[in-house]
């Protein structure tokens, strides 16, 4: 059997999928182990055991400043500002999307204007956001919906555009207004596209918002990793990049569940 017909099965791809990690932590273990034989002082790949070490002060002990525990803390103020951004994105994709899909003559009037701010750097602005909105939530969760919903509103806009011409002409013949073709015909379509826009917007997403962390925040997951650089705290960094990276997975997998789910009809049998 050819390569490009073989389907592994459910627990072969499970395997598969696990067989590269493992192999990277391997490789790991050994290099970090190398080191630390050479140099028990080696900060730059800490054994598994000085990570536990250093994440459980943060996991499991009060800040004497703040009084609340590091990691959880860090993780709450990201994931909020992580969801309020994506959100707001997300709303926005749907709806200029399916605007700019739909009606000819707005996309027309709009789209380049839309194309003009989805090719700009997100991290550029990212100092006049702050001059602007301060360096509160505002700024961050900001850099976060202009970073993403350009790009998504492009998506899903090129997505309605590209439906069948022979739905939209049954819909007006049968006398529905824009308004109800846009509602009753391109939104049920548009719904499958916009969860795998907002699939391909996570890491994206989670960039912008850890930039944003790292230049101006006193907590977070991005503020955390910048801020224990200076000491060269790889057993914080490392398990935290971990994490977001866990996070992201987790997001993305409840994603693709939602979309099995809600849109069965859309899966095409080879998903």
């Amino acid at each position: 059997m050819r390569w490009v017909s073989h389907r592994p099965s459910r627990g072969a791809r499970t395997l598969l999928g696990a067989l590269p990690i493992a192999m990277l932590l391997l490789v790991y273990l050994i290099a970090a182990a190398s080191r630390h034989a050479a140099d028990p002082t080696d900060k730059v790949l800490p054994l598994p055991d000085a990570m536990l070490r250093a994440m459980a002060a943060l996991v499991t002990q009060p800040d004497p400043l703040s009084g609340q525990l590091v990691f959880w803390a860090d993780t709450l103020a990201s994931l909020q500002r992580l969801g309020l951004g994506l959100g707001i994105a997300t709303a926005a994709a749907l709806l200029v999307g399916l605007v700019l899909g739909v009606l000819p003559p707005v996309r027309a009037t709009f789209a380049p204007l839309v194309t003009a701010i989805a090719v700009i750097p997100p991290i550029a602005l990212l100092p006049m956001l702050f001059i602007a909105l301060g360096l509160g939530e505002t700024a961050k969760v900001a850099l976060i919906v202009v970073g993403i919903a350009p790009v998504m509103v492009r998506d899903i806009a090129a997505h309605v555009a590209a439906l069948p011409r022979e739905q939209i002409l049954k819909a007006q013949t049968l006398g529905a207004s824009s308004w109800q073709i846009m509602t009753r015909v391109a939104l049920p379509q548009a719904m499958p596209r916009l969860v795998q826009a907002v699939r391909l917007s996570l890491g994206p997403a989670w960039v912008f918002l850890i930039s944003a962390e790292a230049i101006a925040s006193d907590v977070g997951l991005g503020y955390r990793i910048f801020l224990v650089r200076r000491y060269l705290a790889m057993d914080v960094i490392i398990p935290y990049v971990a994490w977001i990276a866990l996070l992201a997975i987790a997001m993305d997998v409840a994603l693709v569940q939602a979309d099995r789910r809600l849109f069965p009809w859309a899966q095409g049998g080879g998903r």
